[in-house]
C-alpha cells in the first residue's frame, strides 16, 4: 500500500487503500462545485472543501462499496454526494452557531457573509441531489434524501433544546443521530446498496455507520471536559462556555441536588458565568461520575459498530473499519 501500516491511523490506511477512488471523488467535487453564473459559489465552497479534513464520510462510502465487491463507477458519485451534503451542513452550522473559525481557518460566513454561506449551502444541497440521482437507484435516493432531512431535523431539534435544562438523554441522542450519525449511516449504507448486497448486510452497514457516528460525537463531547488541549486542538470547557448541553452535563443535571441545579441554571440557562465556574462544573461532573459514565457509553457504541461488521464480507477493509471504531474511542483512553 506504500505506507507502513503499523505506523498509521485507521483513517490514514483507508485513505491510502482508496487513494485512486478518492482522487476521482475530489476531481468530481471540483467539477460540480463550479458555477458559470455565480463565481462566489466555487470561492466559498473551495475555501471549506480545500481546508483539509479527513474526508471520512466519502471514504466510508468508497470503503463499503469496495468491501462489498462493487466494480462500477457510481460509488464515486455517491461519495461526492455525501461530501457535498456534509459541506452544506457545515456552511449552515457556522451561521447558526455564529462561528468564526473552523479547522483553524476563518469560516466562510466571517470571510464573506451569512447570506453567502446560507445560499452556497443551499446550492451544494441541490448539487448533492443532482449527483445522487445519477446512479439511477431509487433506494440510494431514498437513503440519502432521508439523511438530508434527518440532518436538518437534528439541527432544528438542537436549536429548540439549546440551554433547556429539561433536555433528556433521549433528546440528546436524537440530536446527535441527526447532526452526525445520519450521514455516517447513509454513507456506509449506500455503498452496500450500490453493490447489491443482501438486505441484512445493508442493515449492518447502516448500524455500523450509525454507531460510529454516535460514538464519534460522544467522544467529542467528552474531550471537551477531559481531553488534552495539545492533542485535541480544543480548549477545555468550550462547550460549557458556549452553554451547550452535552452528554456529561445532561448526566450531571439528572443527578443534581438543589445547589447543583441552581448552579446549572445560572451558568447554562441564564448565561451568568463567572470566574471559577468551569472548574466547579468539572468538579460536579467528576463527583457524580458522569465523565466515566459517558466514556463507557462511547465504548459501548464502538463495540456495537464492530459487532455489525461481523455480518459483512471478510475483507481487509472490514479490519480497517473495525480499527476505525476502536480509534474513535481510543482518543479518550
Amino acid at each position: 500500500m506504500g505506507l507502513d501500516t503499523a505506523a498509521t491511523k485507521p483513517h490514514e490506511r483507508l485513505a491510502d487503500t482508496l487513494r485512486d477512488e478518492m482522487t476521482a471523488v475530489n476531481a468530481l467535487i471540483r467539477e460540480r462545485m463550479t458555477s458559470e453564473h455565480a463565481p462566489r459559489i466555487p470561492e466559498v465552497t473551495a475555501h471549506l472543501i480545500e481546508a483539509g479534513g479527513k474526508r471520512l464520510r466519502p471514504m466510508l462510502t468508497l470503503a463499503a462499496a469496495r468491501m462489498c465487491g462493487y466494480e462500477g463507477p457510481h460509488h464515486i458519485h455517491l461519495a461526492a454526494t455525501v461530501e457535498f451534503i456534509h459541506t452544506a451542513t457545515l456552511l449552515h452550522d457556522d451561521v447558526v452557531d455564529e462561528s468564526g473559525q473552523r479547522r483553524g481557518r476563518p469560516t466562510a460566513n466571517l470571510l464573506w457573509d451569512n447570506k453567502s454561506s446560507v445560499l452556497v449551502g443551499d446550492y451544494l444541497f441541490a448539487r448533492s441531489f443532482q449527483l445522487m440521482v445519477e446512479p439511477g437507484s431509487l433506494k440510494v435516493l431514498d437513503i440519502l434524501s432521508n439523511a438530508a432531512a434527518t440532518i436538518a431535523e437534528g439541527e432544528v431539534l438542537q436549536l429548540t433544546a439549546a440551554r433547556d435544562l429539561s433536555t433528556t438523554e433521549d433528546v440528546y441522542l436524537k440530536v446527535i443521530r441527526g447532526k452526525t450519525a445520519a450521514l455516517f449511516a447513509a454513507a456506509t449504507e449506500v455503498g452496500g446498496v450500490i453493490a447489491g448486497v443482501p438486505e441484512d448486510q445493508v442493515r449492518a452497514l447502516h448500524t455500523y455507520g450509525d454507531a460510529l457516528g454516535i460514538g464519534f460525537q460522544i467522544v467529542d463531547d467528552l474531550l471537551d471536559v477531559s481531553g488534552d488541549p495539545k492533542s485535541t486542538g480544543k480548549n477545555i470547557g468550550d462547550d460549557f462556555r458556549e452553554r451547550k448541553l452535552t452528554l456529561p452535563l445532561i448526566k450531571a443535571l439528572a443527578r443534581a441536588n438543589e445547589d447543583d441545579h441552581a448552579f446549572w441554571k445560572r451558568t447554562i440557562e441564564k448565561g451568568d458565568q463567572r470566574e471559577g465556574d468551569l472548574e466547579h462544573a468539572l468538579t460536579l461532573m467528576e463527583r457524580h461520575g458522569t465523565i466515566e459514565d459517558t466514556r463507557r457509553e462511547a465504548l459501548a457504541w464502538s463495540a456495537r459498530a464492530k459487532d455489525a461488521l461481523t455480518l459483512l464480507p471478510d475483507h481487509e477493509i472490514r479490519e480497517m473499519l473495525s480499527d476505525l471504531a476502536d480509534y474513535v474511542v481510543a482518543r479518550i483512553n
